[in-house]
C-alpha cells in the first residue's frame, strides 16, 4: 500500500493523448476569419481521427466538408478552399497544445457561479445551532449502535461510555463481514483508522473534545484522494494508483477528529454503480444495484458499515443512491464545498456532500467540510447558518405537482408520495404548486460530457480496453465531436434556465419532489427536475418516506434556494422528526 513505486503526484502523468480543439459556428462569415487563419480553429476536433492516418497531417477540402456535416454547418466551395489553408497552417499549434500535460486536477480559469443578477444571498454569519444532545446509554451489544445517528454516537463518545477505538473496531468488523455481499468498499483504511481512533481517545480523555464528529468512523467515495492509500476512481487502470495528498474534505474531517475507516465504491469514472470489483449492492435487496456513482456511500451508510459518508454528485449521484438505499442524502449548493483532491467529471456541475442517517447528521457534516479553501476557486464564502430551532412556519413551501402524478409508479409508491404531502400539510403548510421552467429540457449531457471529455481524456481515450463499461466509454467519447459553439450556447441557455428558476423560487423557499423508482423505472418529471436543479446549482436533501410493495425504499426530495440549505434542512428535519422512516434499516446477518 505504501510502496513508493505506486505513488505519483500527478495521477495521469504517463498517459497523454492529443486533445482536439472545437468545431465551428454556423454563420457563413467564418469564411472571412478563415482567410485570416482564425476561423478554422473552431472545429478541428471533428477531423482528428482522420488526421492520425496521415504523415505529415494534411487536411483536404473533402475532409472539411465531412467535418462540417458532423458539426451541423455548411460552407460553400470558396469558403472551404480558404479554410483548408488555415487549418493546415494551424495544425502544428494544436499538436503542441496536445503535448502539454494536463492532469485531471487542472481546472480551466472559468468558474461557474449559481448566483444570478438580483438574487439576494444572506452573507451574515450566525452561530451553528444543532439540537440538544440526545440522552443515550451504551447497549450490552455494541453492534446495536451500528445504525445510530451521528448525534447519538457522538454523545456515547463525549460521555466516554464508548471509546472511539471500540466504535472503530465494531465498524471495521462489520465491513469485513458484510462487504463481500455488498461490494461497497474498495479499500479498508484500517491502519489509519486505528491511529486516528487512538488519538481521538487520548484527546477526549485529556479534555480536548473537538465536536460531534470527534472519534466517529466514516467513509469517503473513492474519487477523493487520501494520502498513502489508493484512489481508484472505480477504474481498473488505477487500482494501485496513489495520489499523495488529502482531498480538502478529508483534511477537514481529519481536523474535526473523524476516523476514516474506508474508501467506498464509486461507479467507474463516476458513472453508475459498476466498478472494477463488480456492482455495488443495495442492502435492502442484494439482487439490485445501489445506483448512482455514490453507490458505495449509499450502500455502506444504509448497511451500518460507517457512522456517515461523503459522496459526490454531478447529475444525481448523491440523490439516487440515497433514495434507493433509504438514507438521507444532502447535495449542497454548487460552490459550497471544495472539490480539491476529488476527481473532476464536470467543472461546472460537480458537487460534494454528506450521506447520513438523518438530516441533522448531514448538517453536522456539512458544517465541517463547507467553505473556501483557496484551492477550489468555485467555492464561495457564504455562511451556513443552520439552526435546529428555526421557526419553519416562516417558510413558503411548494410542490412540483406533475411529479406526484406520474402514472408509471406503483399504488404503494403513490400512497407513500401522497402520505408525505399530507404529513407536510398537517404541519401547517399550504402547499404552492410549482412548475418546471421553460428551458427545463436543456440537454444535460451536452454540458456534462462536453466537460468530461476534457477532464477524463486519459482514462477514456488511452485505456478503454481496461475499463469495464465499454458502452459508456463509447457514448462519452462521441461528445468529442461536440462543437465548441454548441457547448457555449448550451451554457448560455443554462443562464436563462437559472434566471427562470430564480423566478420560481421567488414564490417559495423550498419545494418537494418525489424521487421514486418503481422497479427501478425513474419518475420522469422528478428526473428532469434533478437535471434542472443540478444545472442551476441548487441544494437538495433526499429523505426516506417508506417502502414499495417489494420492500424497496421510497424517498422525498426537498429542493432549496441557492445557498438556502439551512432553511431547507430545517423543514426536512421537521418532516423526518414527524415520521420514523429514517430509523428503519435492512436486516443483514
Amino acid at each position: 500500500m505504501k510502496d513508493e513505486a505506486n505513488r505519483i503526484t500527478s495521477p495521469d502523468a504517463e498517459q497523454r493523448v492529443q486533445q482536439p480543439a472545437a468545431p465551428p459556428d454556423r454563420r457563413s462569415f467564418l469564411g472571412y476569419f478563415s482567410a485570416l487563419g482564425l476561423g478554422s480553429t473552431l472545429f478541428p476536433g471533428v477531423l482528428w481521427g482522420r488526421l492520425q492516418e496521415q504523415r505529415p497531417p494534411r487536411v483536404t477540402k473533402q475532409m472539411l466538408r465531412e467535418a462540417a456535416a458532423v458539426a451541423g454547418v455548411e460552407f460553400n466551395d470558396h469558403q472551404l478552399d480558404i479554410m483548408v489553408e488555415g487549418v493546415n497552417k494551424n495544425l502544428p499549434h494544436w499538436d503542441e497544445l496536445r503535448k502539454i500535460p494536463l492532469d485531471n486536477s487542472v481546472a480551466p480559469p472559468l468558474f461557474f457561479n449559481p448566483v444570478v443578477p438580483g438574487m439576494k444571498i444572506d452573507r451574515t454569519k450566525r452561530p451553528f445551532r444543532a439540537s440538544d444532545p440526545p440522552r443515550v446509554t451504551r447497549p450490552r451489544n455494541l453492534e446495536d449502535v451500528a445504525f445510530w445517528q451521528v448525534a447519538q454516537l457522538a454523545e456515547l463518545i463525549r460521555t466516554r461510555q464508548v471509546s472511539s477505538v471500540e466504535l472503530t473496531e465494531m465498524y471495521l468488523a462489520r465491513i469485513k463481514r458484510l462487504n463481500s455481499k455488498l461490494l461497497c468498499v474498495v479499500t479498508v483504511t484500517e491502519e489509519l483508522a486505528m491511529r486516528q481512533a487512538r488519538d481521538a481517545d487520548k484527546e477526549i480523555v485529556a479534555g480536548r473534545y473537538r465536536g460531534p464528529l470527534h472519534g466517529i468512523p466514516w467513509g469517503v467515495k473513492d474519487l477523493a484522494s487520501v494520502k498513502d492509500y489508493p484512489t481508484t476512481w472505480g477504474a481498473a487502470p488505477f487500482k494501485s494508483r496513489i495520489i499523495d495528498r488529502d482531498a480538502t474534505i478529508v483534511s477537514r474531517l481529519n481536523a474535526a477528529g473523524a476516523v476514516l475507516v474506508a474508501k467506498l465504491t464509486t461507479g467507474e469514472l463516476a458513472l453508475d454503480d459498476i466498478w472494477f470489483g463488480g456492482q455495488t449492492r443495495n442492502p435492502w435487496d442484494l439482487s439490485m444495484g445501489s445506483q448512482g456513482s455514490s453507490a458505495g456511500p449509499g450502500s455502506a451508510t444504509a448497511a451500518g458499515l460507517v457512522g456517515f459518508s461523503v459522496g459526490t454528485e454531478t447529475g444525481g449521484s448523491i440523490v439516487a443512491p440515497s433514495a434507493i438505499c433509504g438514507v438521507t442524502g444532502f447535495r449542497p449548493t454548487f460552490g459550497r464545498v471544495s472539490r480539491y483532491g476529488v476527481m473532476t467529471l464536470s467543472w461546472s456541475l460537480d458537487k460534494t456532500g454528506p450521506m447520513c442517517r438523518s438530516v441533522e447528521d448531514c448538517a453536522l457534516v456539512l458544517n465541517v467540510i463547507q467553505g473556501p479553501d483557496d484551492r477550489d476557486l468555485a467555492v464561495q464564502d457564504v455562511p451556513f447558518n443552520y439552526d435546529a430551532n428555526f421557526d419553519i412556519r416562516k417558510l413558503r413551501v411548494g410542490y412540483l405537482k406533475a411529479s406526484f402524478q406520474d402514472t408509471r409508479q406503483t399504488p404503494q409508491v403513490d400512497a407513500n408520495d401522497a402520505a408525505a404531502l399530507a404529513k407536510i400539510r398537517s404541519m401547517g403548510f399550504t402547499l404552492v404548486e410549482v412548475e418546471l421552467p421553460l428551458h427545463a429540457k436543456l440537454d444535460f449531457p451536452t454540458i456534462m460530457y462536453g466537460e468530461a471529455n476534457a477532464a477524463l481524456r486519459d482514462p477514456v481515450e488511452t485505456q478503454p480496453a481496461d475499463l469495464v463499461r465499454q458502452d459508456r466509454v463509447a457514448s462519452q467519447m462521441s461528445y468529442r465531436l461536440l462543437p465548441a459553439t454548441e457547448y457555449l450556447n448550451a451554457q448560455r441557455v443554462r443562464t436563462l434556465l437559472m434566471q427562470e428558476m430564480a423566478q420560481v423560487m421567488s414564490d417559495v423557499d423550498v419545494y418537494l419532489v418525489p424521487f421514486d423508482y418503481a422497479d427501478y423505472t425513474p419518475n420522469p418529471v422528478a428526473t428532469v427536475n434533478n437535471a434542472v436543479t443540478n444545472l442551476t446549482g441548487q441544494p437538495c436533501v433526499a429523505v426516506p418516506t417508506g417502502f414499495d410493495e417489494k420492500g424497496h425504499p421510497t424517498s422525498l426530495t426537498f429542493i432549496g434556494k441557492v445557498y438556502g440549505e439551512a432553511e431547507m434542512l430545517a423543514l426536512a428535519r421537521a418532516y423526518q422528526n414527524a415520521t420514523d422512516w429514517h430509523l428503519k434499516h435492512p436486516n443483514l446477518a
